[in-house]
């Protein structure tokens, strides 16, 4: 067994306070250990520089100043690596739901929102917010910090905003002006200027601040700037319209076929109207149709029914009274859900039921005569 002598362990402390070691207690404990195996491992006559060294480089990756790095991080923030294992897992988890849900969606699968949900969900309010607290504690001055927390909050409105547009929920425009604004009025200018100050960082400020300049740019002409009625609010104002019509053409009396066919367009937007409001008038707003009409649900059975009605209608008068190429009776009607809003399937069944009213008033009109 190998004795160290005195001078030696002198010469190892000197040499963990050179190596960037400062906390004495520190320093005492690491003298400890490496003494321990130097005096368990080392031959008699062996070099002791050549295997100081050696057993040195087992406490460090590139330099020792890491031991003191990593323990003054442990001490002042507890929670460190527990934070850093659920950043990972809600990256990893956000991550996958996200292509699980992109897959879904372009496969026309159920699940599809809820998967995408729950992948922007759990990046924007967990993994974002982690990352900007760990990192944050990384980064020697405050300057950075503001820049990392601007960052991260845009981050996180972006996401919002993409899962709003996505989930056809009202505000999205709102969060998108919000984004756009963070980025091209706050973080782009405290960016640009805290960072052209330092010669070392000067470089990569500018390329990065082009950057962020040509997608801000890219994002808002994406965003329709004057104010108005949008797309949503045109279809939700044709179908009130078609509605209206509907109601001041409907005949008094129905053929047996006609009554069927008008009850199972009723049913069809009473479904649709359960995505959407109770009152159509005031609260109407656009956005899927729901499970109903995907696969075998309720509306997609309510939507064959109504199609072999219509068909037998046409047959009665000997000519296409009802139109089923290019409505919503044409094509697979599994697909419905994904095609279709709430609001452009109600237009589409008012349609369908303004030709029927239409066809009825005039059968009404001619055994009048």
């Amino acid at each position: 067994m190998y004795r160290i002598s005195d001078e030696q362990v002198e010469y190892i402390l000197d040499d963990i306070r050179r190596g960037g070691i400062e906390t004495e207690d520190l320093q005492l404990n690491l003298l400890d250990h490496i003494c321990c195996i130097i005096e368990r491992e080392l031959e008699p006559g062996a070099d002791f520089e050549r295997f100081y060294r050696h057993t040195l480089r087992r406490f460090y990756k590139s330099q020792l100043r890491e031991i003191e790095e990593e323990t003054a991080r442990s001490l002042t923030f507890k929670n460190y690596y527990s934070m850093k294992k659920l950043m990972l897992m809600s990256g990893a988890l956000s991550t996958a739901s996200l292509i699980a849900g992109s897959i879904f969606k372009i496969q026309h699968w159920p699940g599809a929102g809820v998967l995408l949900a729950l992948g922007i969900a759990s990046f924007s309010l967990l993994f974002l917010p982690l990352l900007a607290i760990l990192k944050a504690r990384e980064v020697a001055h405050t300057r950075d910090r503001i820049v990392l927390t601007l960052a991260c909050l845009l981050g996180i409105v972006f996401s919002m905003a993409t899962l709003f547009t996505i989930m056809h929920w009202p505000g999205a425009s709102a969060l998108w002006f919000t984004a756009i604004g963070i980025s091209a009025f706050v973080l782009l200018p405290v960016y640009f200027f805290t960072g052209i100050r330092r010669p070392e960082t000067k470089l990569n400020t500018m390329l990065i601040s082009i950057l962020l300049v040509g997608f801000t740019g890219l994002q808002f002409t994406l965003m329709n700037t004057r104010p108005g009625k949008t797309q949503a609010q045109i279809r939700i104002q044709a179908y009130l319209q078609s509605e209206a019509l509907l109601h001041s053409i409907q005949p008094s009396a129905m053929s047996p076929t006609a009554a069927y066919i008008d009850a199972t367009c009723e049913q069809i937007k009473t479904l649709a109207l359960e995505h959407a409001a109770s009152d159509p008038a005031t609260l109407l707003r656009e956005g899927r149709p729901g499970d109903q009409f995907i696969h075998d649900g309720t509306g997609v059975r309510l939507i064959r029914s109504l199609r072999d009605s219509v068909a037998a209608y046409d047959r009665g008068y000997g000519a296409e009274i009802l139109p089923i190429r290019n409505t919503v009776l044409d094509g697979d009607p599994t697909q419905i859900g994904y095609v279709y809003t709430n609001v452009s399937l109600l237009q589409a069944v008012s349609q369908l039921q303004l030709y029927l009213a239409t066809a009825e008033g005039r059968k009404l009109a001619t055994a009048a005569k």
